[in-house]
């Protein structure tokens, strides 16, 4: 059973659950939700895990689950799940995909049509909606149903926000919102919540905060938002608007009293919040989006925070940076006052996998600038160096003594770029490629021309979990691989990666001072936060890169940086925050 499917079958045990009765089995839907969250945001395939006896390295999956799973891995089901989904017509469940149906408004639709299809149930759904029969229904009506049809329309043309975008994106169309939302002057601050706050690798859609006086006006100034393509829903503080690409923006404008409560209940994760929460109520205290009430009291009136600094410090924490709001850990260490300094973009002195536009007769792709624009462009990033890392040359094409030819020709062009470049140091390095068997593509005598080598796989990865964690060390051992690119080698929404024996590979890098990369190409943001954080913690070093081919690309440097940051790490941790002659000496020894 894939991850992806096992997400599936724990949402919809949770939703089995709030059908069956949501107050009693809070704790479970809990629990589920959690567990599916983690299983969706899991670089390993859960079947792997279970089959090296590491189900517990994912976060979220307590005793109970994990004992479930591996009834799971064993039999091919889960006898448990079995009943809980067979109290449940499985007519509800296609139904959860389509936006605005949770698990109690599907039920009611399925149960009181007696809809038994789990195939047809969306059309047969849509048919009832068309023909004007689900309006009557007990707490439906016609807007409802007209919400029902259109939200079935969309789903069927996949205009809808159940796709994932990736942070860049979904980071610049916050952005352009944003900008338009401060030329209000009714808006007195915005601020994105959520998963984008909290710079999660994809999200789902764009949730945004707005404090004002005049709520009404600034609802009316968004639905205007030019590039809308329809407004979904417009209420007195509340709005959402559906815009170019089925992407959602929803709009929440509260009171600047309670911008900070606000900020945090939308941004920490759910399993933050769920344990900020429990921490409250033992202190005799409800949380909310609009402030703390004091519980056991006379005194009713709830209490009020502007900013969230004030908010997490009533609590008798010190505020927590939105990336690491995920319940690992976050709130223990802030309680005793000794969060991590997590690294700032500012940190970063220089970016070591650059491509560059010169031709090496590669069989990947090149750079489209000259390396003297990309020596410019580091300028304006106030880097103190930049590291060259154009693929090596095709082996395919060409006989050793041809690549070695080619790439001294690369050796006299950097000679020639440093000499005519002070401020900018120039670091000679080179991307090669581990080959199927674990050897490198290019031999010693080649390699000798480079100062350091950043390896990475770029074929045959469907090998097996074992034969891939072997191909990788194999390469990593050469004592010029220095930087393994983009370790896991997914691609966001496309292509999971391959397997890798994580604590083989963690070992291996601290014993050997070997670096990890976390790559900012918005489809990458790999290595994936989790394993940062694993790797952090047995202080393995990293260094973030951009794999730029575009000197506009050079700017990406800021989603690694927040990947780095929901993995706790410090400036220490990164190599490219050191100064020139150190990063020198780290990538040379």
């Amino acid at each position: 059973m894939t991850n992806k499917e096992i997400v599936k079958l724990f949402s919809n045990i949770a939703a089995a659950y709030a059908i069956k009765d949501e107050y009693k089995y809070k704790f479970q839907i809990i629990a589920y939700q959690k567990a599916a969250d983690a299983v969706e945001h899991s670089s390993t395939e859960l079947k792997n895990l279970y089959e090296q006896g590491k189900l517990e390295k994912i976060p979220g999956i307590g005793p109970t689950i994990k004992d479930r799973l591996i009834e799971l891995f064993k039999t091919g089901k889960v006898i448990h799940y079995e009943k809980i989904l067979s109290e449940i017509s499985p007519a509800v469940f296609p139904l959860l995909d389509v936006p605005s149906f949770g698990p109690k408004k599907a039920y009611k639709l399925v149960t009181h049509f007696k809809l038994i299809n789990p195939k047809t149930v969306i059309e047969d759904v849509k048919k009832l909606a068309t023909d004007g029969r689900i309006s009557g229904l007990e707490g439906f009506g016609d807007k409802s149903q007209s919400d029902i049809l259109q939200a079935i329309n969309e789903y069927g043309t996949g205009t809808t926000k159940t796709g994932r975008m990736t942070l860049p994106y979904a980071f610049s169309l916050a952005q352009e919102v944003l900008g338009y939302l401060k030329k209000n002057k009714d808006v007195l601050k915005t601020e994105p919540l959520g998963s984008l706050r909290r710079m999660m690798s994809t999200v789902g859609d764009v949730d945004i905060a707005v404090t004002s006086t005049n709520p009404g006006k600034v609802i009316d100034y968004f639905v205007s938002f030019p590039a809308k393509e329809r407004v979904i829903e417009k209420g007195p503080t509340t709005a959402s608007l559906l815009i170019g690409g089925g992407k959602h923006i929803d709009l929440l404008v509260l009171p600047p009293q309670q911008f900070g409560s606000l900020l945090q209940h939308f941004t920490g994760s759910k399993n933050h919040n769920v344990a900020l929460r429990e921490l409250a109520l033992k202190k005799k205290m409800s949380l909310s989006e609009r402030g703390i009430k004091l519980l056991n009291t006379k005194n009713e009136k709830m209490i009020t925070f502007d900013t969230e600094e004030k908010f997490y410090k009533y609590l008798g924490l010190d505020w927590i940076p939105p990336e690491i709001r995920e319940n690992l850990g976050e709130i223990e260490r802030s309680q005793k006052h000794n969060l991590p300094k997590l690294i700032e973009l500012k940190d970063i002195k220089g970016d070591l996998h650059i491509h560059s536009d010169y031709k090496l007769d590669s069989s990947h792709d090149y750079g489209i600038n000259t390396m003297q624009e990309m020596i410019d462009k580091a300028k304006t990033l106030n880097y103190e160096y930049i590291g060259f890392s154009e693929h090596n040359p095709s082996i395919t094409n060409h006989t050793k003594d041809q690549i070695y030819s080619i790439l001294a020709g690369r050796n006299d062009k950097i000679e020639q770029i440093k000499s005519s470049n002070k401020s900018i140091r120039v670091i000679n390095l080179l991307e090669v490629d581990i080959l199927a068997s674990g050897e490198l593509a290019i031999d010693s005598k080649c390699l000798d021309l480079i100062d350091a080598a950043i390896v990475s796989i770029h074929s045959s990865f469907n090998t097996s979990h074992d034969k891939m964690t072997d191909r990788i060390l194999k390469g990593l051992s050469n004592p010029k691989a220095k930087i393994l690119a983009h370790p896991t080698g997914r691609l966001l929404n496309s292509r999971t990666g391959y397997e890798v024996d994580w604590d083989r590979l963690f070992d291996f890098c601290k014993k050997n001072n070997k670096i990890l990369e976390i790559n900012s190409w918005p489809e990458r943001l790999d290595l994936p936060d989790t394993l940062v954080k694993q790797a952090e913690e047995q202080e393995i070093k990293f260094v973030i890169n951009t794999d730029s081919h575009d000197v506009s690309q050079m700017d990406n440097m800021f989603y690694g940086v927040s990947v780095a940051r929901r993995g706790w790490c410090n400036k220490k941790s990164v190599i490219n925050t050191y100064p020139y002659q150190q990063i020198f000496k780290a990538l040379t020894e």
